[in-house]
């Protein structure tokens, strides 16, 4: 696809021509034209590296003052989706969004807008069982053989009383990882992430050995024994709910 430099054309992409962007409201206008550039990104229209139309050129377009387009390029930059450079060739330039923003950007989400501890680690919970299908079908022998490591790692830290915490958060990012696949992954580093870590309400000393039993039922591929030992390590945990295994390996809330 051709790209234009020319600053008269509205972007830079001539898929995406001068009638993509039109008029809009002012009251909702910097979220508007954000909502526009996402819309363009995930039809492919606007890809990274694109450069945007100057401040000037988008606002007679939405409307809108050059304010409200700079508030929008800001909400755009602190979203990852585009970066602003200074200097001749400078601008607004589409950005892939990294997967540390992602992450960051879902924790945020859910240690701000969620109330209850307890109805993050359920969240934890349901998506960790739902994930073992797959996990059990795909894990290969390094991934059996890392999760194995941080066993060794967690069972030499007991007598020390030492930071089980983030070893067990570890263990579960790696068991995700084995369902080698990326969306899974970068959910479990969200659901993971320091800001979302609440005290642990154990009944009772750590059941390191757990954590190798569901690690062995993965490596023979058994769905009904890893979501019955996982659900012995959410309960272990403090969470009092449980989901329940029915024959053919789904879930059931109990």
């Amino acid at each position: 696809m051709e790209s234009h430099e020319d600053s008269h054309q509205l972007l830079v992409t001539p898929a995406a021509t001068a009638d993509t962007f039109d008029r809009t409201t002012a009251r909702r206008a910097p979220m508007m034209i954000v909502d526009r550039v996402r819309a363009l990104m995930r039809a492919g229209l606007l890809v990274a590296g694109d450069r945007l139309p100057s401040e000037r050129e988008l606002g007679d377009r939405f409307g809108v003052s050059r304010v409200t387009v700079r508030e929008a390029l800001r909400t755009l930059e602190t979203h990852g989706l585009v970066t602003i450079r200074v200097g001749i060739q400078g601008g607004a330039y589409i950005t892939s969004p990294t997967g540390v923003r992602v992450i960051e950007s879902i924790a945020d989400v859910l240690a701000l807008s969620v109330n209850e501890a307890a109805d993050v680690v359920e969240a934890r919970q349901a998506f960790e069982l739902g994930i073992l299908p797959v996990v059990c079908e795909r894990a290969d022998q390094s991934d059996i053989e890392d999760l194995f490591a941080i066993c060794d790692r967690s069972e030499a830290v007991v007598p020390t009383n030492g930071d089980l915490g983030s070893l067990s958060a570890e263990f579960h990012i790696r068991v995700a990882r084995a369902s080698h696949n990326a969306a899974i992954e970068l959910l479990a580093l969200s659901f993971y992430s320091p800001l979302l870590m609440m005290p642990k309400r154990a009944s009772g000393p750590p059941e390191t050995g757990e954590f190798r039993s569901f690690v062995s039922a993965v490596a023979e591929k058994n769905v009904r024994g890893a979501v019955t030992i996982m659900n012995r390590l959410f309960a272990h945990g403090g969470r009092e709910g449980r989901i329940r295994p029915d024959r053919a390996g789904h879930h059931d809330l109990l």
